[in-house]
C-alpha cells in the first residue's frame, strides 16, 4: 500500500489541539482494495484530527456522490454519500494486543512508537458505509415508482408464474407462515 501515503498523518510533529485534513476519493482509490459495487465515486472527506498527549479523536465527514444499479430494476442512478464516524484512537505498548480484545470498532490503538496515521483503510470503510444500502428509483410526485417499467412487468409476470405453478418453495413458504402465526 505504499501508494496510499497520501493518506497518512504524520501526527508526531502536530501540536495538541484540532487539525483538519480533507481527501478527494475517487474511483482510482479503491483499486487498492476489494472492488465495490459502485462506480464513479466523487467523494470529499474530511477528517478532524483533535490530538491530545495520549490519544487522538477523529471524526470524519464523507459527502460526495456514487453511481450504482437500482436494486429492483437496474437503471443506473446516481446516489448521494453523507455521514460521519468518529473514532478514538489510543497509544499504548501492547497495540495488536488490545486490538485483538477491543470490543468497540470506534476505539483503535496503535503502538506509541508510530509516527504516522494511516487512514485509507478507515477512508475505504467509511465511503462504504455512506453508501445508501436501499438503492431504488424511488417514486414519483404522485407515488408511482419510477422503476423501468418494462422490467417492473417482468418482475410481475415472474411472480405470478410462480405462483400458478404452485413451485416447490412456495408450498414451503406458505406453510413457513402459516407456522409462524
Amino acid at each position: 500500500m505504499g501508494k496510499m501515503r497520501e493518506y497518512d498523518i504524520a501526527f508526531v510533529g502536530l501540536r495538541p489541539g484540532i487539525h483538519e485534513f480533507e481527501y478527494e476519493v475517487k474511483d482510482k482509490f479503491f483499486e487498492n482494495f476489494t472492488k465495490p459495487d459502485f462506480h464513479d465515486c466523487i467523494a470529499k472527506v474530511k477528517v478532524q484530527l483533535d490530538k491530545s498527549a495520549s490519544l487522538m479523536l477523529l471524526k470524519f465527514d464523507i459527502d460526495g456522490t456514487v453511481e450504482a444499479n437500482c436494486d429492483r430494476c437496474g437503471n443506473p442512478l446516481k446516489l448521494n454519500l453523507w455521514d460521519e464516524f468518529n473514532l478514538v484512537v489510543k497509544a499504548v505498548d501492547n497495540a495488536d494486543e488490545m486490538n485483538n480484545s477491543e470490543d468497540d470498532p470506534d476505539i483503535y490503538y496503535i503502538s506509541r512508537t508510530e509516527t504516522h496515521l494511516h487512514l485509507a483503510e478507515w477512508i475505504y470503510e467509511f465511503v462504504l458505509l455512506s453508501v445508501p444500502n436501499q438503492r431504488t428509483c424511488g417514486e414519483d410526485e404522485k407515488g408511482n415508482s419510477l422503476c423501468n417499467k418494462k422490467v417492473l412487468k417482468m418482475l410481475e409476470q415472474m411472480e405470478k408464474r410462480t405462483l400458478e405453478n404452485n413451485h416447490p418453495l412456495q408450498k414451503e413458504l406458505e406453510q413457513f407462515k402459516k407456522n409462524k402465526n
